[in-house]
């Protein structure tokens, strides 16, 4: 049924292999497991219920992806996209969870309108190549500053707005432990070496009294708290057209490339590069997006880890479906998931801007119209606290810049569009 199904001769692998590229990719992202409701819970969302919402949203997002498209890509809410959601939305918009929850499913709507009609390759093909990079860069910037205030490693300051925190709390030094930790066991080729990190850090804490114990398996809590919370109203009455925009253009680029990379990788493109089943893969996950809103999580996108199960010769959506069924599993680790402390979780977040700020080495440095946009939107989300600031800054420079110094030429409409209305948006604050 197996080899059915999945076509796993045709593509040149086995169940037994497809069962370890699945045991891999999940362990090199359950880390979302803690981290999404730590980072969720600070907008005011019960931690027990999104811990539910984020495992049924990646089993489910990643099953989708699997049986429909038959691609060996996992599926969780998205790194970045949580944080805008939990830190800029609520925390600095002052908007209900639910009514950014409305934003999100609003924004799955239009990703799968624009799936369906097959827009979605037009509107990535014409954002420039440097800001996809630095929009990347910057959210891993957001994240880090995230990472570092949550370890205790930074903290506010009068003079200098922000300063170095107490080295003498075990909170800090263990989250810089466990950051050490993850940079060793990445470069040792360790799989899971964030979710290995998050652990030890914890354990420490608990056998040094900082963190009590309550058990490690039981049933799940209720997800009522948060299943069909999503206020639509509220998210069209409440002039949040800027918000799922910055839902949507980064779910578009962050979900695009890595279908192509890791499809890339895997050797799963056809002669002329491109991705067999678009349509489905796109479909899945747009689809996935919805389901999560509807669950009671931030954005849910593909998540680059997936990569980690097709380097051990993952190649069909069977690899997605045991990730996904890994995921249902993780249901019962509710008691371990609700005392991880924030600073198990912030060595996490600063790995992750590490992954993600490299992508600044791609972009053409010599090309002032080029670079210099690309620096402003990746310092301006974490100075700002705010990815849409960001973005909207980016694109606004790059506009400007082009067309003032005689580049015109390089300028695509969608671009200029997207620039006017960020400038609206600014002019009727």
């Amino acid at each position: 049924m197996l080899e059915r199904y999945f076509q796993l001769s045709a593509h040149g692998t086995t169940a037994r292999t497809e069962l370890m590229a699945g045991i891999t990719t999940f362990l090199t992202m359950a880390y979302i497991i803690f981290v999404n409701p730590d980072i969720l819970s600070a907008a005011g969302m019960p931690r027990e219920a999104v811990f539910v919402s984020t495992c049924l949203a990646a089993a489910l997002g990643s099953a989708i992806m699997g049986l429909y498209a038959n691609y060996p890509i996992a599926l969780a809410p998205a790194m970045g996209l949580n944080a805008y959601f939990a830190f800029t939305v609520v925390g600095g918009m002052h908007f209900p969870w639910q009514t950014a929850l409305g934003a999100v499913f609003i924004s799955g709507c239009l990703f799968v309108l624009i799936s369906l009609f097959r827009l979605r390759e037009a509107i990535v093909n014409a954002i420039p190549r440097s800001l996809k990079y630095a929009i990347s860069a910057g959210i891993g910037l957001f994240l880090a500053i995230i990472g570092l205030k949550n370890a205790g490693l930074i903290t506010a300051h009068p003079a200098t707005l922000l300063t170095l925190g107490d080295l003498h709390q075990p909170g800090a030094l263990l989250a810089i432990g466990g950051f050490i930790l993850i940079l060793a066991l990445e470069q040792r080729r360790v799989p899971g070496a964030i979710i290995i990190s998050i652990l030890a850090v914890t354990a420490t804490s608990m056998l040094l009294g900082l963190t009590p114990f309550n058990g490690i398996v039981a049933m799940p809590p209720s997800i009522a708290p948060t299943f069909l919370q999503m206020d639509l109203e509220g998210a069209f009455h409440a002039g949040l057209l800027t918000v799922v925009m910055t839902f949507f253009l980064v779910e578009l680029f962050d979900a695009s490339g890595t279908l192509i990379g890791v499809c890339h990788r895997a050797g799963l493109l056809d002669a002329e590069d491109r991705l067999p089943r678009l349509k489905k893969a796109l479909l899945a996950d747009s689809g996935a997006i919805l389901a999560g809103a509807a669950l009671g999580t931030s954005s849910t996108t593909a998540y680059i880890e997936s990569a980690a199960g097709t380097s051990v010769g993952g190649r069909t959506g069977l690899t997605a479906v045991v990730v996904a069924l890994l995921f249902l599993a993780a249901l019962f680790l509710a008691p371990l998931a609700g005392v991880v402390p924030a600073y198990a979780t912030a060595p996490a977040l600063c790995y992750v801007a590490v992954l993600m700020v490299r992508g600044l080495a791609e972009i053409d440095w010599d090309d002032l119209t080029e670079s210099a946009p690309a620096v402003v939107t990746a310092i301006t989300m974490p100075f700002t606290f705010s990815i849409a600031h960001g973005i909207a800054f980016g694109f606004i420079t790059y506009a400007a810049l082009k067309l003032l110094s005689g580049r015109q030429g390089d300028l695509k409409p969608m671009v200029v569009v997207i620039a006017l209305a960020f400038v609206l948006k600014f002019a009727l604050l």
